[in-house]
Order: structure tokens, then sequence, then C-alpha cells
């Protein structure tokens, strides 16, 4: 006998769709009956693989560095592992609150720094548990939908179960631990892995293995940090990024960081004492911008960043999270502007100002150490292209460029609410460059015919017609 049950999807569809033809819907909101469905956890296992990996890697290779007496390099690399893991492990118990719950195996785990897989197991019991009971929902969900800058039609609202809640803490504790891990761990092992190995003139097939992890777990970060950046500066729309703005990123991340890499260990193989100044006057200028604009606003600590937490407590994490954000820029764009006024402490508006600065003394940073390094480098390099090195890593910094001006031109996915794109600013930047170029005897016979395009003219046509939505029906 036939089963003419309707399924969930069926329920969903039909409930938006009587909604949708009922003009009377309280204020154009259709409500969802949809536990939604719960996706893998797949965030969540791959920041756990690349946590164990780097962290064996690191335990194989300090044993091998402490057989053949190499003390420095396993006190270095025992660092790089620790530091982080020891991270790791306070984030997620904060995140998850256990310190005040009775858990002991779990903190446990903790102490012996496997915190991340019997957090990726718990997550993996949620998902398999997910759906086999009906749950009453804990909240419920709005944002506003976009798809190619239209609204799709009236608001929705979804009911959030406790599976897809439970999955939701774990993967935002999970994108936190990705972006320390990579940042305080895997960028400084990286660092000291390369410049050891052209130190010894030799690889070692451990320490490769290292620093290609360590090379991925980076690029993993950066692209966690990336898109945290678009979720919270757009925490009102439902972002989806497509597998061609993945690859943008990837791109533009993973040549950035390598060519940032690479010129910091070249350098300092060179004039070692200098590339530590390098470094301290890089971290303590990220370090301490956003407190100077703190203080140049007259502003207050934020409150509610935790309810427990006195002011000396919010400042303890506040100087905490510019340490991660100071190292962060380092190495990479951080793709957020501090506010620590702010309890989301990320500025909403995106600065283009900011982001061309931060490439423009970059790349002319890079190219200074990159120069230095050519005309005081060692008898090493005798047998390499030392022009043509210079040469590519020039070229790939700037191809990094590029794809990050691609990214937010094409595959941006809220690019439509931007109150001016990448061609714009640059449109606008010839226009004035043109401008300031022609006599002053032509200003005074035509002054408007040469004035630079009111960016602002065209606005309505980038803005969206956007509804409120929040997720999808699956």
């Amino acid at each position: 006998m036939e089963n003419n049950k309707p399924n969930e999807h069926d329920i969903t569809e039909v409930v938006a769709q009587q909604s949708a033809a009922n003009p009377h819907s309280e204020n154009g909101v259709i409500m969802v009956i949809n536990h939604s469905k719960v996706h893998p956890p797949f965030s969540v296992l791959w920041a756990t693989l690349l946590y164990c990996a780097e962290f064996i890697c690191a335990s194989v290779l300090s044993s091998m560095y402490h057989k053949t007496d190499d003390v420095v390099w396993m006190g270095l690399t025992i660092t790089f592992m620790l530091v982080p893991s020891v991270l790791t492990q306070l984030t997620l118990t904060f995140v998850h609150r256990d310190l005040g719950r009775d858990r002991p195996l779990v903190l446990f785990m903790h102490l012996l720094q496997m915190g991340p897989i019997i957090r990726c197991i718990e997550a993996l019991i949620v998902y398999c548990q997910a759906g086999k009971e009906e749950e009453p929902y804990v909240t419920i969900s709005r944002k506003i939908k976009l798809k190619h800058g239209k609204g799709l039609g009236p608001a929705f609202e979804c009911e959030i179960g406790h599976s897809e809640r439970k999955l939701a803490v774990h993967r935002n504790a999970f994108k936190r631990t990705a972006v320390i891990q990579a940042f305080l761990g895997s960028t400084p092992q990286l660092t000291l892995q390369l410049y050891a190995t052209i130190q010894e003139k030799y690889v070692l097939p451990t320490r490769l293995a290292l620093m290609i992890i360590s090379m991925i777990s980076i690029v993993y970060g950066a692209l966690v940090c990336s898109v945290l950046a678009i979720q919270i500066k757009y925490d009102d729309y439902k972002v989806r990024m497509k597998p061609a703005a993945y690859l943008c990123m990837i791109l533009w991340r993973g040549l950035e960081i390598a060519t940032r890499i690479t010129t910091l260990v070249l350098f300092s193989t060179t004039l070692t004492v200098w590339v530590v100044l390098v470094g301290l006057t890089n971290l303590f200028i990220f370090f301490f911008q956003p407190w100077v604009e703190f203080w140049a606003r007259k502003a207050s600590l934020p409150e509610n960043i935790e309810k427990n937490f006195s002011k000396l407590g919010t400042t303890v994490v506040l100087c905490m999270v510019t340490f991660l954000y100071a190292c962060i820029n380092i190495f990479c764009w951080s793709a957020v502007q501090l506010d620590l006024a702010d309890h989301d402490l990320v500025e909403k508006q995106p600065r283009w100002r900011s982001l061309a600065v931060y490439y423009t003394l970059r790349f002319m940073e890079n190219v200074t150490l990159t120069v230095l390094w050519y005309y005081f480098k060692s008898d090493f390099y005798e047998y390499v292209c030392t022009p043509l090195l210079v040469v590519q890593l020039i070229v790939c910094y700037s191809l990094a460029v590029i794809f990050m001006l691609i990214f937010h031109q094409f595959c941006h996915p809220c690019r439509r609410l931007f109150h001016y794109n990448v061609e714009d600013c640059l449109r606008c930047s010839c226009c004035w460059r043109k401008k300031q170029s022609q006599p002053l005897e032509d200003h005074e016979h035509s002054p408007q015919e040469h004035a630079p395009p009111d960016v602002t003219n065209h606005l309505t046509d980038r803005e969206t017609d956007i509804v409120d939505d929040i997720m999808e029906a699956a």
C-alpha cells in the first residue's frame, strides 16, 4: 500500500505557499514549520584533523631534534606546539561553559590536550541522534535572503531545534580555535621549520610534512577569519559562499601568506637581529591601533561580553583579542577592523581605505625586505638564481592582491550591498589623478568638465530590494 503521508519538506512548502497566499499574514512574515535539515559537522572534523596532524608531526619532529641534540629547534618546536594547544583547550572550555558543570571526563581530556577530539565525538553523536525524535524548537531564526540582489518574497522564520543549536555551538567554537591554531601556532611553526631547513641545508621528511600541514592550517584559518568577518558584518543576512568565491579566497590567502613568510625567513637568514625588530614593530602597531582609536573616541568598555566578567576580566579578554588581531595582521589581512567599544568588537562598515593602506604598506615592506636580503645574502645562495627569486616573490604578492580585488568585485556574497566597490574606487582614483594633472586654466574655463564623478549617484542601482528571511526551507 502506497504511503501518502507528506514528509517534512512537503509540509514546509505547503505552509510557505499558504502563508504567501494570505495577504493578511502578520507583518508579511511567513512562519516556516521546519525543523531544518541538520548538516554534517564537516568543519569540526576538518579542524580536529588538522589539530591532531600538526600536534603529532610536531611531537615526532621534537623527538628527532632531541636525538640529534638540537636543543634550540626542539624547544621552539615544542613551544609553538603547546602554546596554541593550551589556548585551544581554554577556548573550547570557555565557549561550552564547562567549568560550572559536572563533566570530569571532558575536563580531563582537555588537560591531556585532547579536548578537540572529545568535542568532535560529541558533535558526531549529536548529528547521528538528530532527527530520530521530534524535538521542540529552542529559538526562531530570522535573516534576510539574497539572490542576485533581489528579495524572494515575504520574510521567512524558521524554528531551530536543540540538535541544530548544539551543532552550531560546536561549529562556532571550532572556527575560533582554527584561527587561534593557525596564527598562534602554525604560522610561527612554519616560519621556524623553514628557517631551520635553510640553516641546516637539508629537508627532513617529517619537517616537510609539518610545514605542509602548517601551511594548510594557516590558509584554512585565514579563510575562516574572512568568512567570520563577512558573517559578523552582515549578521542580518543569510550569507552563502559559492565555490568560485572559496577558490578565489584560497588563491588570495595562499599567495599572500606564502610570500610573507618566505620574505621574513629569507630576511632573517641574513639580518637575524633586524627581523626581530620588524616583527615587534608590526606587533606593537597592530596591537595598540585599536586601543588608540578606543581612547581617542573616549569610549567605554563594552558590556555583556560575559556576565560574570568584571572590568578587569573584560580588559584581559580585549587584550587577548587584540593580540590575536595583531598576530593575524603580521602575516595577512585580518579582514576586520576592531572596535573595542562595540559589543561584537568589530566595525560593521567595511573601510576600503584601511584595506588599501594595509596592502600598499605591506607590499612596500615586503619589497624592502627582499631587496635588503638580496644585497646582504650569504654564500649559501650562490647556487640559487636570486634575482629570479626576488621577482617571483614580488609577482606572487601582486597576484595575491589581484585575487583579493577579484573576490571583492565579483565573488563577495554581499557585494551588491556595498555602497561602492573596487571598480568605483579605481574609477574615482583615476579621475582624481586626471584632475590633478590638468592645468589650472582648464579648471577655470570648465570647472565641471573635469569634476570627479559622484560615486553615490548610482547607489540606487546597486542597492538591493531585500526582504526579510531566515533559513531556507530545506
